[in-house]
């Protein structure tokens, strides 16, 4: 089965596989390359899972905006 693109991943699903490969390359019992290639899939989920919630953080500031024409501020995480 191909594997699906992390970019066309719902963000749970890449969580998922993503916890899977660490707990694989954990085990240490990969041969190197597969775990190279293991690596650079873990990279990829990662790095869209990131562009993700970057995503949802804008929308949140675009929903919490005040005034439409107000400028975005950053995100109080508390």
């Amino acid at each position: 089965m191909a594997l699906k693109k992390p970019e066309n991943m719902l963000y749970e699903e890449a969580i998922h596989e993503l916890e899977n490969i660490v707990s694989h390359l954990e085990e240490g019992d990969l041969p190197l390359e597969d775990a190279l290639k293991q690596f650079e899939r873990g990279i990829s989920l990662a790095r869209s899972n990131n562009q993700k919630l970057n995503n949802a953080q804008q929308q949140v500031k675009i929903l919490m905006q005040q005034d439409a024409n107000a400028l975005l501020q950053d995100f109080d995480e508390q």
